[in-house]
């Protein structure tokens, strides 16, 4: 479901949740045309995306039940942001992902068994690389707020921009609003992280996505220790005209406005 800032406003007193099937078809509406074909984009659970793309099926961060997988097609690559938990999982990648290559960060490179470093790549922050024809730079990822900066110290972890096909992704990873984010450019799609106190609140996630101003936006990681205050339709209502917010079923209760 497309959020305008302006839709959302116009429609946010009338908010229902979707049934399995209208959320599946909802799903499927999340594609985004390139020079040669379309990029599809699967939220799966929390931080985990699933993108099929004209250059192949690339998962970031997959964690969780491997039966969470089951229906997409296997990863022609594999994308991680750090090692936490909710990002980083060796079962679940030995499980779904059996033998596709790895980009990492150096933290969860050196976490890897030795039969996925060896199909691995480390990437470093402001670190780029071509893989599936896709350019891929490693953004850092980090918290700037005094008592976060244990959660995400700076110089460790990464988001990602992808250039698929001419198309360029964000994925945050878990970050502050950090300068690094605020001067990307021409940026065509974006995920932000946002929950307390790991990342941040709306309005630093929201302020930061206007100033670098993607096409597309989805918040996402907005569940967690603060039980999720940070509402992900509140976060589009703050967005400027001209920023599509999108909302997705990252946790299984996704609501939309009805018309």
């Amino acid at each position: 479901m497309t959020l305008t800032r302006r839709h959302f406003l116009a429609t946010s007193a009338a908010i229902t949740v979707l049934p399995y099937a209208a959320k599946a078809e909802a799903h499927s509406m999340h594609t985004f045309d390139t020079a040669s074909g379309q990029i599809t984009m699967h939220p799966v659970e929390h931080a985990s995306i699933v993108f099929e793309t004209p250059a192949g099926v690339i998962y970031v961060d997959p964690v969780g039940d491997a039966e969470a997988y089951a229906d997409f097609p296997a990863p022609n690559l594999v994308i991680i942001t750090h090692e936490h938990g909710d990002h980083f999982d060796p079962e679940t990648l030995a499980a779904v992902a059996p033998d596709a290559p790895m980009i990492t960060n150096p933290a969860v490179f050196e976490l890897l068994p030795d039969d996925m470093q060896n199909r691995a790549m480390a990437m470093a922050n402001g670190d780029i690389t071509t893989m599936l024809g896709v350019d891929i730079t490693a953004i850092p990822a980090y918290n700037t707020t005094e008592d976060r900066l244990d959660f995400h110290p700076m110089g460790r972890d990464n988001g990602y921009v992808m250039t698929i096909d001419g198309f360029r992704v964000y994925v945050s990873g878990d970050t502050e609003d950090i300068p690094e984010m605020r001067s990307l450019e021409n940026i065509d799609l974006a995920f932000v992280s946002m929950n307390l106190p790991f990342t941040m609140d709306k309005e630093a996630a929201a302020s930061a996505v206007n100033e670098f101003a993607p096409r597309y936006v989805y918040p996402y990681h907005y569940r967690g220790r603060d039980g999720g205050t940070q509402d992900p339709q509140e976060f589009v209502a703050l967005l400027n005209d001209g920023i599509e917010g999108r909302t997705a079923g990252w946790y299984g209760d996704d609501v939309m406005p009805e018309g």
